[in-house]
């Protein structure tokens, strides 16, 4: 398990992103990273065609067809 950077995260969140203590405190870390810009542009979200890219790439098989 990582360890949280709280000085870092407080710097973002207190003084850049200038929130009251209470509002910061109830901000759940995907809300901080929206408010901070972290999802602009750099969001991967699986669209439809990257769903059948998997899928061909790694099709579901039977039991009997995965033991050979």
């Amino acid at each position: 398990m990582s360890k949280v950077a709280w000085p870092a995260l407080m710097d973002l969140g207190l003084r850049q992103l200038r929130l009251s203590p209470d509002t910061f405190w109830a901000l759940t870390p995907a809300e901080l990273m929206f408010l901070a810009g972290a999802d602009a542009g750099s969001a991967r979200c699986l669209t439809r065609s990257g769903l059948d890219a998997l899928m061909a790439e790694y099709p579901d098989r039977e039991e009997d067809e995965a033991d050979g």
